[in-house]
């Protein structure tokens, strides 16, 4: 049995050591990840040495084309995906509102898509507003106590003409995770096709879209340890249907048709530097044993920072349910299958700033509010701009931090 070496993993990041920032327990990750030497690296040597037009013959230009390849080789594998089917944009938003655009001419007046209320807004925003060109958007709701889906009310929504399903893998709130293979057969049987927003998922599991059968998958790599960018999956079927949104003279090349604007080329040289942590993590815990390939080694790792996830978040689970004067969205499970390390809760007596600010003040970095779960929020019956108060792990985080946070929230009277 191997465990994750939390020593390593916070040496890599040089965060934890710096005067200012050491202090700080950073549970706020869903709303931004801390980035490791890997990355910095990288996005350091391409503005130093590098930081001209690439893909020319002079020398900087050569190393610029050489770096920008190697991430476009490399973060595939991150969804276990081929390099013409996955897509780099400036933003998961961006990559969205594209997509929406790009597949819009291919329906009729009239043809539905569906949305949920438990999305983050950049994953359903885009949809909705096609409902101005004549596509009927059918809204699935969640439960108004837990902010759960449930599967047989989406049921009664699916008909000859629906023709997609926008549907998050983890809410950034709820965090439970839903069941994309299950909703994908659903989806697939009457022709539609299945957009899985996976930003707040892709920090705490090794993504499948082979095994999850869906048809577009999007995160950000500033939520898995990298620079501001947007990443998105395509199935073959779906690019063959999508209209090209690029320039006309790049509307052959699969992985610019659905790019208007690129993101910075530093920021996608330095996007590799994410999968030299993965291998890091791997060798430092296996070394030369186990697999070879770069796709089973990543899923190791993964399995690594799961298992730490789920111990540290258990205590705050456990503790966030225990109080009744507090209300947990999502799942009460702290199981890593069932939700993301991330708690999102409020109190039935105070209202969520003032326990964010009793957090902040202890230095545990967190947030409040509805973090553009705008509609899910309003649905669980909260004040949109007060909204939750928000707690979310990832893997380099310590049973120390959670245990910070908790001492506050203890001391907080119903």
């Amino acid at each position: 049995m191997v465990n994750l070496d939390l020593d390593f993993v916070r040496e890599q990041f040089p965060v934890f050591s710096h005067a200012e920032s050491a202090g700080w327990a950073h549970l706020e990750n869903a709303g931004g990840s801390y980035v490791p030497k890997q990355v910095i690296s990288l996005m350091n040597d391409f503005f130093t040495l590098s930081k001209v037009q690439p893909y020319w013959d002079f020398g900087p230009s050569v190393k610029a084309g050489e770096s920008m390849d190697r991430a476009l080789e490399l973060l595939p594998v991150t969804f276990n995906a081929e390099r013409d089917e996955v897509h780099f944009g400036p933003s998961t938003s961006q990559n969205t509102y594209v997509l929406a655009q790009s597949l819009r001419p291919g329906w009729e007046t009239g043809d539905e898509i569906i949305v949920t209320n438990q999305d983050h807004e950049a994953n359903v925003g885009a949809w909705r507003r096609l409902e101005a060109s004549g596509i009927k958007v059918n809204e699935w709701k969640v439960d108004s106590e837990s902010g759960l889906l449930d599967i047989g009310d989406l049921e009664k929504l699916v008909n000859a003409r629906t023709r997609l399903l926008a549907i998050t893998h983890a809410s950034n709130l709820a965090a439970t995770i839903n069941p994309i293979r299950e909703l994908a057969a659903l989806i697939h049987d009457v022709g539609g096709i299945v957009v899985t927003d996976g930003v707040s998922f892709a920090p705490h599991a090794a993504i499948d879209v082979k095994q999850l059968d869906c048809d577009i998958y999007l995160y950000s790599t500033y939520k898995t340890y990298g620079p501001h960018v947007g990443l998105m999956y395509t199935s073959p079927r779906v690019l063959r249907a999508a209209s090209n949104q690029g320039h006309f003279f790049n509307s052959d090349k699969p992985t610019s048709r659905l790019t208007p604007a690129g993101p910075d080329h530093a920021a996608i040289a330095a996007c590799a530097g994410i999968i030299d942590y993965y291998e890091d993590i791997f060798s430092h815990h296996f070394g030369g044993s186990g697999p070879s390939s770069l796709r089973e080694k990543i899923c190791r790792v993964f399995e690594l920072f799961g298992e730490h996830e789920q111990t540290i978040m258990t205590p705050l689970v456990e503790y966030v349910v225990s109080r009744a004067d507090f209300r947990l969205i999502g799942s009460p499970s702290s199981d890593r299958t069932v939700r993301a390390p991330t708690i999102a809760f409020h109190s039935h007596s105070r209202p969520s700033r003032e326990i964010y600010s009793s957090l902040i003040d202890a230095g545990v970095s967190c947030g409040h509010g509805n973090f553009y779960a705008h509609r899910l929020v309003e649905a669980v019956g909260l004040d949109a701009d007060d909204g939750v108060v928000r707690l979310s792990l990832v893997h380099y985080n310590t049973a120390e931090e959670v245990a910070k946070a908790l001492n506050v929230l203890d001391g907080i009277a119903p």
